[in-house]
């Protein structure tokens, strides 16, 4: 890794400041310590929150936000894009998207209070993509949008709207990836291979070869920076950090950054993929998919609006309203929570229709949140015929679940039945909820549709919970039951 004399030095003095904090405590950096981590209660009633990826590769608008290395890579459609639509990758080049990059619309208190009209609780932007573009104001790296581009500290600004909104504000950072992100450009006459602007293309390696120490001291600087500077209650890492190579850094970043927060007043949240860190001592994201069970430790689903790209570009594949009302919920009933991403264009502004699903989504749990926030799951998540594929990269093809389909939330003496597909007959058979059955042995005593003023009928068999609903209910989607026990 490449970088000047005061680079160097200030990369140096955030890593003393890290090892200081990691020696002040409550956490040290060893994997046994940081098994004392618990979730924080903010997180576990959060239950949805927003993220966004918004940069550079926003610009282009094509392909998806891995424009930045597919631009360099022969064979790819956006390599034959960018020939045609900007010219020769040694002509123009990436670097010469982020005068483009304008943000001429970028207003976070709008931005902020379209999510809170969502519902959401926590929003999550992504502080710097593979691209090694930072959407921040940083001492670490001259690529960034308070000195080019947007000329402004997009997170500082998110930072501040997001928490006067009443919401809590994270961070995402994708540095890791960057070791290798851009090699395509060296393989060709390019502007990555003419070494000019290495200190944003980065070392542009192989795959194959494991990060330098000097990379992996930049990457833990980045981010202690951001953690400094933005005081993020909720940190994502994308993928490649799992790396052996980075496993001697994460207990030590996890060590610094829960003392950070604890010594803040703050409850943080480290979110990570596949086996990056060890069980119970962060929170664990499944991208793109779901659960098929009940998980017995808080985690999360991160997934788009779109099938095909999670920032900005021409041909989005959306998913429906009711997909991904569906989605939360589900995901909610298994112990996770769920952040879903918007991309917003090059000028700031967020595409009508992204910021119309946000707003569906928001009156959905404005009439039925208290089945979700600050729920707990059940004995069971749910019934129904309809299986969910488990693990990440499953969300390809929409689910359609069948009013069979049903999901449980609990909250105090609550139970809250969700019917995922809808209803048919005028009536929901509560399968879970049979006399004869010990899940619920309780007598009830009420059943009510959230949105509804009066009780409904229901009758309580061997079997089955039949609860019949007001018409209106037809034309509601994902109707909910709240289920009482007799007092």
């Amino acid at each position: 890794m490449t970088a000047d004399r005061t680079t160097r030095t200030g990369i140096a003095s955030v890593l003393d400041a890290v090892d200081q904090r990691v020696a002040e405590g409550p956490f040290g950096a060893t994997w046994e310590s940081l098994a004392g981590y618990r979730v924080p209660d903010w997180y576990r009633d959060a239950k949805f929150g927003i993220f966004i990826h918004w940069g550079p590769y926003s610009v282009p608008a094509f392909g998806n936000e891995w424009y930045a290395r597919n631009m360099y890579v022969i064979g790819q459609a956006e390599y034959d894009h960018h020939r045609e639509t900007y010219g020769p990758q040694n002509e123009f080049g990436y670097k010469d998207f982020i005068p483009h990059l304008t943000g001429t619309n970028f207003d976070a208190d709008e931005w902020a209070s379209l999510f809170r009209q969502a519902g959401a609780q926590y929003v999550v932007p992504v502080a710097e993509h593979h691209d090694g573009f930072a959407m921040y104001d940083t001492a670490l790296n001259p690529w960034n949008a308070a000195a080019m581009g947007p000329k402004r500290d997009v997170i500082g600004e998110l930072a501040r709207a997001v928490r006067a909104q009443s919401m809590v504000f994270g961070l995402s950072s994708h540095r890791a990836e960057h070791w290798w992100f851009m090699n395509g450009g060296m393989r060709f006459d390019s502007d990555v291979r003419a070494g000019r602007h290495a200190d944003l293309y980065g070392p542009a390696q192989a795959e194959e070869l494991p990060p330098t120490a000097d990379f992996l001291e930049d990457w833990l600087a980045r981010t202690a920076e951001l953690v400094e500077r933005y005081q993020p209650e909720l940190l994502y890492f994308d993928w490649w950090i799992q790396q052996r190579a980075f496993k001697p850094c994460l207990p030590r970043l996890a060590a610094y950054y829960y003392n950070t927060l604890a010594g803040a007043g703050r409850g943080p949240v480290l979110a990570y993929k596949h086996d990056a860190f060890v069980p119970g001592t962060a929170v664990y994201d499944v991208e793109r998919g779901v659960s098929a069970t009940l998980r017995p430790d808080p985690w999360q689903s991160d997934t788009s609006v779109s099938r095909n790209s999670w920032c900005h570009i021409g041909n989005h594949d959306y998913k429906s309203g009711p997909e991904l009302l569906a989605t939360l919920v589900d995901t909610v009933s298994k112990n996770g929570c769920l952040l879903l991403n918007i991309g917003p264009r090059a000028d700031g502004s967020i595409p009508e229709h992204e910021a119309g699903l946000l707003r569906e989504i928001g009156a959905w749990l404005g009439l039925n949140g208290e089945a979700i926030y600050a729920s707990r799951p059940w004995t069971v998540y749910g019934e129904g015929p309809t299986q969910v594929k488990d693990g990440q990269f499953t969300d390809g093809t929409q689910t359609t679940y069948q009013p069979e389909d049903l999901r449980f939330t609990t909250r105090k003496e609550h139970l809250y039945v969700t019917a995922l597909g809808g209803v048919r007959d005028g009536r929901i058979d509560v399968r879970s909820l049979g006399r004869d059955l010990t899940l619920f042995p309780q007598e009830i005593g009420s059943v009510r549709m959230l949105g509804h003023p009066e009780p409904l009928e229901f009758e309580r068999g061997s079997h089955s919970l039949t609860v019949r609903l007001p018409e209106s209910a037809a034309r509601t989607p994902m109707p909910v039951l709240r289920v009482d026990p007799a007092r």
